[in-house]
């Protein structure tokens, strides 16, 4: 069975979607090991009671960014995943980590990507004005949130939404989507090549799957 090691900072809303998912059959693979650069992270402890290999690496401890991505990248390869998924993972990743792990890698971002790479998604879409939302899962390249994007979910913002409704709403839409995506993968449906992805032998528009 293919091996998945996933990457996460914090709850692990969506680590626990793909935990879910693995133990129903609907990802055709298992979660060898979880990592985080947090050692208090949740997500660590939704693993280990799943009976998952969990790993904290401080990255004080290591001189820069490289050699922590390095010794993270090492870790990771003990586990021979198949795939590396990050669920809330909150750092940068180094090129030579990006590069290590070319098209085996899936990102999920809170907004519709293009638009709202990095941080704060959710209250720059209601400070806006946007009617809509979302979240998208994407490949990871060396630009920021900006790989190629395999599927995208939209939510409603409506009037008077406080940011914590919107991110319910994502995050509902998020714990469906990436273990779908994340099964396409695994299954070798899902590819990245080209600059772009493929699903089922064909190339996905810039909007991912089903763009509307």
């Amino acid at each position: 069975m293919k091996k998945i090691v996933v990457l996460v900072s914090g709850q692990g809303s969506n680590l626990q979607a793909l935990i879910d998912a693995c133990q129903q059959g609907r990802i055709a693979a298992e979660i060898a090991a979880v990592f985080s650069n947090k050692a208090q992270a949740y997500g660590l402890q939704r693993a280990a009671a799943a009976g998952i290999a969990a790993h904290a690496l401080d990255p004080k401890a290591y001189e820069d960014r490289a050699a922590f991505d390095a010794a993270l990248a090492d870790a990771i390869d003990q586990y021979q995943p198949s795939l590396v998924v990050l669920a809330g993972y909150m750092r940068i990743l180094s090129p030579q980590f990006v590069q290590r792990y070319a098209g085996r890698m899936l990102n999920i971002h809170p907004s519709l990507l293009p638009k709202y790479p990095g941080l704060h998604t959710h209250r720059q879409a209601i400070d806006n004005g946007d009617g809509e939302h979302g979240t998208s899962v994407h490949f990871v390249t060396e630009q920021l949130d900006g790989g190629p994007v395999i599927l995208q979910a939209k939510v409603p913002i409506f009037p008077g939404d406080e940011e914590d409704e919107v991110i319910e709403r994502v995050q509902a839409q998020e714990h469906t989507l990436y273990p779908l995506v994340v099964n396409w993968f695994v299954e070798g449906r899902l590819m990245m090549r080209e600059g772009a992805a493929w699903l089922d032998g064909e190339r996905l528009p810039a909007q991912g799957h089903a763009a509307d």
